[in-house]
């Protein structure tokens, strides 16, 4: 027997004034799965997670969270998931354990329970050494960590997580992935807003791609991938790449669409699928040594980009304008 999805959203809505943030979006979160929301800044991601986690109201739509009714039963729902902001909501005057306990105490964690899953999550989160050091004195990668643990305190079945590796260096970027992992690995539903492909194509079972406030695409990363499938792509590697002709040579191959080069390797772009029966022997015939031959497989950036129409480097600029 199936569970009930963690999240159903029908015709989400959300207006500021005149400004429409969220367009009548529709989608479902599996229990159990990493869930991505893929997409530039000012897309609406921030806006549909503060919606669902009962921080604003729709302006239209309705949703469910494990269940509940985010209209009708705002109270029930936050007791069944957590959040992790973009920006930290702890306290800087207080420990790591302290902050835990706090925020255990606003989650209604019985009295003698709180330190005990403080200690767990400290523990878990590999804080141990950090565990009386004031909040404010934290990295950034350690404050990050702690406000997902923070989250963590009630042992909720879903967490919203927002943007969370943006601004941090790489090693903490991931090691706060890996720990992703390991939550969804342990049974928690996560669903993860972010304007990092690679992250959603390595942490995310499915993905859903927004612009402008609309959802303009919904699938498994390997699936979006194939949409962006144009043709099939060979990568050649051979043996005497230095001839003027080369690229010509190559280019009168039946069924070579397009050849790029990249030192002593080739890029072949096929509109169908590549003759394999006659296609090294014609390399052969022209004189042609080849050292390797591999398919190449679109990725996610390639998908993103058919996709949406937008060019890949409008997902590097942060908030402020800048590129992250």
């Amino acid at each position: 027997m199936e569970s009930n999805p963690a999240i159903q959203v029908e015709d989400l809505t959300k207006y500021y004034n005149d400004l429409l943030a969220v367009d009548h979006i529709h989608f479902e979160v599996n229990q159990g799965e990493i869930f991505g929301f893929l997409g530039p800044n000012g897309a609406g991601k921030t806006t549909t997670i503060r919606m669902l986690c009962g921080l604003i109201t729709p302006t239209e739509g309705k949703a469910k969270v494990m269940g509940f009714d985010i209209r009708k039963e705002t109270v029930a729902a936050k007791y069944k998931i957590g959040v992790v902001p973009e920006i930290s909501n702890l306290y800087d005057e207080l420990t790591s354990l302290q902050n835990l306990i706090f925020m255990g105490q606003l989650y209604g964690v019985p009295k003698d329970l709180r330190k005990k899953r403080a200690e767990e999550l400290i523990h878990l989160f590999r804080l141990e050494t950090k565990k009386n050091t004031p909040f404010s004195k934290l990295s950034k990668g350690l404050k990050r960590s702690l406000t997902i643990a923070s989250a963590l305190i009630h042992n909720p079945s879903l967490v919203f997580l927002d943007e969370p590796t943006s601004g941090l260096d790489v090693m903490s970027a991931r090691s706060l992935r890996s720990l992703i992992r390991q939550l969804n690995e342990q049974g928690t539903t996560i669903f993860l807003t972010t304007h990092n492909i690679e992250e959603a194509n390595q942490l995310c079972h499915r993905i859903a791609i927004i612009v402008k406030g609309r959802i303009i695409a919904n699938d498994t990363p390997e699936e979006l991938k194939k949409s962006a499938q144009g043709g099939f792509i060979v990568e050649i590697g051979v043996e005497n790449p230095d001839p003027s002709n080369l690229l010509g040579l190559i280019k009168e191959i039946d069924g070579v669409n397009e050849v790029k080069r990249n030192q002593s390797r080739f890029i072949l772009k096929f509109s169908g699928k590549p003759r394999w029966e006659t296609l090294l022997p014609s390399l052969r015939q022209k004189g042609i040594l080849v050292t390797s031959i591999n398919t190449l497989q679109p990725t996610l950036e390639d998908a993103f980009v058919k996709i949406t129409g937008l060019d890949k480097e409008i997902m590097m600029i942060d908030k402020e304008g800048k590129k992250g």
